[in-house]
């Protein structure tokens, strides 16, 4: 299908300066939902995203403004592409850390549940993270909503390794709504926010031991600024440690200096919850920025036609770091035998999944090979 998008200029204001710039915000998809959690590839130009309630990962590659998408069956976020082969992705899908072979365009391959997190909070899902420069996950969670308001308190902090699978480290805990994360050009700080304390706060970072300090100082408190409105939700970071902060229901993207804690900037975007932001674009200076319309109301939606769009951010004089990949499989063990991909029981579950569980969920009626299976699946399982 084809779609027509819709291109859109803004100018926003530098705070602090004279004058106003003109970067230009480009909307590069058409309305998703709650899109979220940009990863930019740079080994294949693509942008990958997520659009949480629907269960879909989206592929935009940016040379061709192609755009595909597969259909997982539960919230998802975040995606991160593995280190070794660019076409395997750890995706969270609700608490779980699942490995899915996808190369953005064709037939979803083979899938695996690594771990499941967060059995006090059952209700609970993955919402944000990132891997760090050794490939290590930093995702957390968010607790569940209750009339669109968080739970406080059931959520948690963790970092995941190819040693921890069985039992992630709970790096911070209790947090209510685990967000944005960004580590600064010397790799010793780690910017972390949890969205209710309307604040961003910087942990020390041991890069080689992979911890944090157990205390956290604050490099930017939202609510000590009259002329911002919104919750700080995702984050990244320039390549001169100046944070972008995506402002749910603020309707912008501020850029702020943590080290002196000053608003440099606040740049516009066409929806008035703003997800996430992430670095991109083959010199890294394009800022992609997710949004959602799954809380406005109707009238809401035909005043902001765009919402729930992603949009590309191009002329702001700054630029990102190469988004770290993760370092936890290398590929996905393939079945042993012809019996076991057969009449693997799990293939069709709708059970919360486990190891080694299929967790696609299937949008289409079975085409006739399908069929067969598990009609020859039936069989044997009434024997």
């Amino acid at each position: 299908m084809l779609w027509t998008f819709f291109y859109i200029v803004f100018a926003f204001i530098g705070v602090g300066t004279s004058g106003i710039t003109t970067p230009c915000v480009h909307q590069i998809t058409h309305p998703i939902g709650h899109t979220e959690g940009p990863h930019w590839d740079g080994r294949n130009n693509i942008l990958y995203f997520v659009n949480i309630p629907a269960g879909e990962v989206y592929a935009y590659h940016y040379g061709s403004s192609l755009l595909k998408k597969i259909i997982l069956n539960g919230n998802v976020s975040p995606v991160i592409p593995a280190r070794k082969d660019p076409h395997l992705l750890l995706v969270g899908v609700n608490r779980s850390v699942v490995a899915i072979e996808w190369n953005g365009k064709h037939t979803l391959g083979d899938q695996q549940v690594l771990t499941t997190v967060s059995q006090k909070f059952p209700n609970s899902r993955f919402n944000d993270g990132k891997a760090d420069k050794q490939g290590r996950l930093w995702w957390g969670t968010i607790g569940p909503e209750v009339n669109r308001v968080v739970v406080p308190d059931q959520a948690v902090f963790y970092t995941i390794t190819k040693e921890n699978l069985e039992n992630p480290t709970v790096a911070a805990a209790p947090v209510t709504n685990s967000n944005g994360l960004a580590w600064n050009k010397a790799n010793n700080k780690l910017y972390y926010i949890d969205t209710p304390t309307l604040k961003v706060v910087e942990f020390d970072y041991n890069d080689e031991k992979g911890t944090i300090s157990s205390t956290n100082k604050t490099v930017f408190d939202i609510a000590k600024w009259a002329n911002i409105t919104g919750l700080p939700d995702g984050m990244t970071i320039d390549t001169e440690d100046n944070l972008y902060i995506a402002l749910f229901g603020g309707g912008a993207v501020i850029k702020v200096n943590p080290t002196t804690g000053k608003l440099l900037k606040i740049i516009a975007i066409p929806a008035k919850d703003v997800t996430s932001a992430m670095w991109g674009g083959e010199n890294l200076d394009i800022l992609f920025v997710t949004t959602s319309n799954t809380n406005l109301t109707p009238i809401e939606k035909l005043e902001s036609p765009a919402a729930g769009s992603v949009f590309a951010v191009t002329g702001l004089n700054a630029k990102g770091f190469p988004a770290h990949t993760a370092d936890i499989i290398d590929e996905i063990p393939k079945k042993k035998n012809l019996i076991e991909v057969l009449f693997n029981p799990e293939i069709l579950s709708s059970r919360e999944p486990t190891k080694n569980q299929k967790i696609v969920q299937t949008r289409q009626e079975p085409g006739l090979w399908d069929s067969f299976l598990i009609t020859v699946r039936n069989i044997f399982a009434q024997k």
